[in-house]
């Protein structure tokens, strides 16, 4: 319903409640059948058969799936071939589906914390009567009483209230508590922060009491709809997904025209039999899948988590660790992750004296106005097992205190020698707090503290000051978003009875004491975090439930607006249309005061551009933009379940740098993914050329399933694990983020698969040929023998080749030691492919025949000559960049 600009009266009206008695028994059942019950709707949860069943979705695991029952077929129909190519092909589509299934259900946890942060239990008034109930049985038009401590079950409009404050950070994201006014106004597009006369489910009472009608409960409520909108959003696939699935189309159709090309010119021309026929054309298909590769993908995103674990970001969706290496645009929430989430007086001014800064030595008249504040105060300091100060409750008060203990005074000792005598508390309508303290020569002083207007309108000003020096020194402070809060005083030299203190008298005839001005400061990191992002081609926008003038100028001090940019607020952008939005959505830095919608739309219109959207957050509020995000990262320490659940990464210390040390982390594993990719198709494409040529030149076949099973998974598969330990290069945060859309073989991909490929190809072409056809020592040249030297050439080289697509620059500048993982388990595939080409028991399960000296010698020539061709293609890039 529309409440935002509707009167209580209205309101009342329309549910026909009695303000006194709240509703009736039989109304409560009408209202919960009419309107619902007050709890979130669930998705049904996909069953783990299901999950597996989504997998085979997927083109490698069904390329793979295809290659293992045909394989099966052959091993079944022709007991000689064995059943070692079946077998391997289906544990690797057994580890591909384990190592993936976990991911799911993010929006569902997501929910399951929604539900945990409702008020399990509410006061109401039913059949004139004062009940307390389960918060989920609560219905439209209950009348509740609210107080002190209490959580908040359902949206309500305020009827009555006394000095009413809430907690509502869940929701718009700032931790200050809200002022809440029944008889506020409110226009019907207003923000949840800037609505006074309702407070919201999953927030709490902070201060004072209260009486209100339900006027949304369940799905209806704000939560709800937060609860709707992430439960109705389904994750797209990350950048590097789209281009697994497009590298896995490619070499479908690859193994695809292959195997027919193959079957359809020995089917015409040679005397196989239809099976061994068939056998061949699944040793093509087999050749052009790599079938280690999603493996050797798992591995390096999971290092990536490793280690980005130990710079405090908790992966929770592991391709979010290379989508984070693309990421393009990072959008900040302010409080905590910018800022230092603690409220921290920068300025302050007494009259007839110009303002100064709080590192500032005081002089007396400044020293005693601030703790005349902090005797009004009402936190206390403390100190931490490590010695650390410690200052909880209000944040304002807090940041009055915190100077204080700083500046060498103790509030402890003010309180004792200046004992406080009685409180007036803060009210809403006065915007102040008056305490009473014992002073000097048996006198009181009379101390109130709160809004500055309010403060200084009521105040006598002292001699020397003038209205337009305090509305300068005011307007100067507010111009740079300082939250501005005065102080004023007098001495009285009698204390009234309790039953004669009357607040209006107390307060009048006050002297005018001076003012602070506090912000929740940016980290010190920050800005230098913000050009790091920048230098990296990562533009840094701030999306906040804050007021637009705070959360510009903090933008704007870190680094992330400037002259050129805007801010634009919720209201605002409420009134753009989508394609409005999109058109401009580049135009802006800060988007202050938004809706949990309005984050989605924002998110969305940035991808739209093609931009990879890393999101920060940590309330509720955040939840459905989280889950939006390309990379959806909650805050571990103030952010709320319902945040972490909907993200792909937790930051352990609430750190916007964090962000960016993620962000080169992720450049590292898409780098090491590429290189991976690079090495293993380099082989891949090797295999499928050679079996298509020499099959149609007569040749025979030059390798049988298992030579190229064993390449795939030892010869490379093994080293390859090692590159997802590879260091990054020196200048990859100086390189722009990879686009959305761009190949996993941009930027030179084609070139280093050519160049690798072709080599192997050569060289295995010219073993095929010496093992074919030239006799050496005493070793007669059979299609057996040719088997043996392609076998071994291509093993070796394709091993070999992990050295030099490690790094653009030459390997003996890198260095063969500077990865020892990929140094000694390349040794180990080396010598394993040499045993078993030497070994007369193991070269009979491979198939392989005796060779000669000269045999392996030329195998071993052959091979190195991957370093002279990718070496030299490297002296000729880089002399031509040089250029």
């Amino acid at each position: 319903m529309e409440y935002k600009s509707r009167t209580k009266d209205d309101i009342l009206k329309e549910w026909n409640v009695d303000l006194e008695k709240g509703l009736s028994s039989e109304e409560v059942t009408k209202q919960r059948e009419k309107y619902g019950s007050n709890e979130f709707e669930e998705e049904q949860k996909a069953s783990l058969l299901s999950k597996i069943a989504a997998q085979f979705k997927e083109v490698m695991n069904l390329i793979l799936l295809f290659a293992g029952f045909l394989s099966l077929y052959i091993s079944y129909s022709d007991p000689g071939h064995g059943y070692s190519e079946p077998i391997v092909i289906f544990i690797i589509i057994f580890i591909n589906i384990a190592l993936t299934i976990y991911q799911e259900g993010k929006a569902e946890n997501a929910l399951e914390a929604l539900k945990s942060i409702s008020a399990p239990e509410t006061r109401v008034l039913r059949d004139g009567r004062e009940q307390t109930i389960p918060s989920t049985d609560l219905v439209m038009g209950d009348i509740v009483l609210l107080q002190a401590g209490e959580g908040i079950g359902a949206d309500i409009r305020l009827l009555e209230a006394n000095n009413l404050q809430t907690e509502e950070s869940s929701l718009t994201g700032e931790s200050v508590p809200v002022d809440k006014d029944p008889n506020a106004e409110a226009d019907e597009d207003a923000q949840v922060g800037d609505v006074s006369h309702t407070v919201f489910s999953g927030t709490s009472v902070t201060n004072g009491n209260a009486k209100g009608v339900v006027i949304a409960v369940g799905m209806e409520s704000e939560m709800g709809q937060i609860a709707g909108l992430l439960s109705g959003d389904d994750k797209e696939k990350t950048p590097l997904q789209n281009r697994i699935d497009d590298l896995a189309k490619r070499l479908a159709v690859l193994a695809m025209i292959s195997g027919v090309i193959i079957f359809v010119v020995n089917l015409l021309t040679s005397d196989l039999s239809f099976l061994d026929n068939l056998m061949l054309a699944v040793s093509l298909a087999v050749a052009a899948v790599p079938e280690t590769l999603p493996v050797i993908v798992t591995l390096t995103l999971a290092y990536g988590v490793q280690n980005m674990a130990e710079k405090r970001a908790i992966i929770r969706n592991i391709p979010a660790v290379e989508t984070l290496g693309s990421a393009s645009v990072i959008a900040s929430d302010k409080t905590g992750t910018l800022t230092q989430n603690q409220m921290s007086i920068q300025r302050l001014w007494v009259p007839n004296f110009e303002p100064t800064d709080a590192d500032h030595d005081f002089d007396h008249h400044e020293e005693w106005m601030l703790k005349m504040m902090a005797l009004s105060s009402n936190v206390k300091p403390s100190v931490d097992e490590e010695g650390n100060l410690k200052v909880e409750g209000n944040p304002t008060e807090a940041a009055i205190i915190r100077l204080v203990e700083e500046k060498g005074w103790s509030k402890e000792d003010l309180d004792q020698k200046y004992k406080r005598v009685y409180e007036f508390p803060f009210d809403s309508e006065t915007k102040r707090m008056t305490t009473i303290h014992e002073h000097n020569n048996g006198n009181y002083i009379v101390i109130s503290k709160g809004a500055s207007e309010r403060i200084f309108e009521s105040s006598d000003i002292p001699s020397g000051t003038t209205v337009e020096e305090y509305e300068r020194i005011h307007d100067e402070f507010a111009d740079d978003a300082l939250r501005v809060l005065s102080v004023a005083s007098k001495i009285i030299t009698e204390l009234p009875d309790e039953e004669d203190m009357v607040r209006e008298d107390l307060e009048k005839g006050m002297v005018y004491a001076g003012m602070v001005g506090m912000i929740d400061p940016p980290r010190e990191e920050s800005k230098q975090a913000v050009a790091d992002a920048k230098k990296a081609g990562i533009r840094t926008i701030m999306i906040t439930g804050d007021h637009a003038a705070t959360a510009t100028a903090i933008a704007r001090d870190i680094g992330i607006a400037d002259e050129q940019t805007k801010t634009i607020t919720g209201t605002e952008l409420q009134k753009l249309t989508d394609q409005e939005l999109n058109d401009t959505i580049e135009d802006y830095a800060v988007y202050a005061r938004v809706s949990p919608e309005d984050k989605i739309r924002i998110v969305k219109a940035w991808q739209d551009k093609g931009e990879v959207v890393a999101m920060t957050g940590d309330g509720v509020n955040d939840a459905p933009s989280l889950n939006s995000a390309d990379v959806g990262t909650a805050m571990g320490i103030a952010g709320t379940e319902v945040a972490k659940n909907a993200s792909d990464m937790v930051l352990t210390d609430d750190n916007f740098a964090t962000i960016v040390q993620a962000v080169e982390e992720g450049r590292r594993v898409y780098g090491n993914i590429r290189k991976t990719i690079y090495f293993l198709l380099s082989a891949n494409v090797a295999e499928v050329l050679l079996m298509l040529i020499v099959t149609i030149l007569g040749g025979g076949i030059p390798l049988v399933p298992i030579h190229i099973l064993f390449i795939n998974v030892i010869a490379d598969g093994i080293p390859g694990f090692g590159l997802s330990r590879e260091p990054a290069d020196a200048d990859i945060m100086d390189q722009e983020p990879i686009e959305r859309n761009e190949s996993v073989f941009a930027r030179g991909g084609y070139r280093i698969i050519g160049v690798g490929a072709a080599t192997m190809l050569i060289i295995s072409l010219i073993a095929f040929y010496v093992g074919r056809y030239v006799q050496l020592g005493n070793i007669e040249p059979s299609l057996e023998v040719a088997q043996t030297m392609t076998f071994l050439t291509l093993a070796w080289s394709s091993t070999l080749n992990i050295f030099v697509v490690r790094s653009r620059q030459s390997i003996f500048k890198v260095g063969f030691l500077s990865n020892k993982t990929i140094f000694w388990t390349t040794l180990f595939s080396l010598l394993l492919t040499g045993v078993i080409g030497a070994v007369p028991f193991l070269a009979d399960i491979f198939m392989l025949a005796p060779l000669s000296p000269m045999h392996w010698a030329i195998a071993v020539g052959l091979s190195l000559m991957i370093f002279v061709t990718v070496e030299g293609d490297k002296l000729i890039i880089g002399r031509t960049a040089n250029k």
